[in-house]
């Protein structure tokens, strides 16, 4: 019994160190999407190209990282004689002593309020990036599209005529 138990504490170690590597991942996450975003209102491209390699690289990084976090979760789960599929922090906490179980607790909240702040800048994010495409397309559709575009053109005598169908760029030879 004793050996049971301090397998499992050595388990709870390892997965409470794999949650501090998640909470770091998100941090990181946050500020890639605050650099993404600056570093496109800034139109860096150089600087975007590093930013999205060194995002890959971490991503590439952290699926390693997730088959590891699975593979504790799974031992834990048959050290503490649970099912693997749905054991969660919140289950797991049921059992533990109080000292541990606080590390545990203090470790889900953070990682609850660090994925909330993700999804709020990730959604900043997609909402700048969706903004840029659409003056993109407004833009390349004044340059270029023959349906729906006017020119004001002025006469010698300074009298306006408004042009239809015309095109900033004629692609037609």
């Amino acid at each position: 019994m004793k050996a049971t138990a301090i397998a499992i504490e050595e388990k709870i170690d390892a997965l409470l160190t794999c949650l501090e590597k998640d909470v770091q991942h998100l941090q990181k996450g946050i500020w890639h999407l605050d650099e993404l975003r600056r570093l496109v209102i800034k139109r860096d491209d150089a600087a975007l190209g590093k930013l999205l390699e060194e995002i890959q690289t971490e991503v590439d990084d952290y699926r390693r990282h997730e088959r590891k976090r699975q593979s504790i979760r799974r031992e834990l789960a048959e050290a503490c004689g649970f099912d693997p599929k749905p054991m969660t922090l919140s289950s797991l906490e049921t059992i533990l002593p109080k000292a541990t179980k606080s590390r545990i607790t203090e470790k889900k909240n953070q990682i609850r309020c660090l994925v909330k702040e993700f999804r709020k800048e990730h959604l900043g994010t997609a909402m700048l990036l969706s903004e840029c495409a659409r003056i993109n397309h407004t833009l390349l559709k004044s340059l270029f599209n023959h349906s729906q575009v006017e020119s004001l053109c002025y006469n010698a005598n300074g009298a306006a005529k408004r042009l239809t169908d015309v095109a900033l760029i004629d692609l037609q030879l």
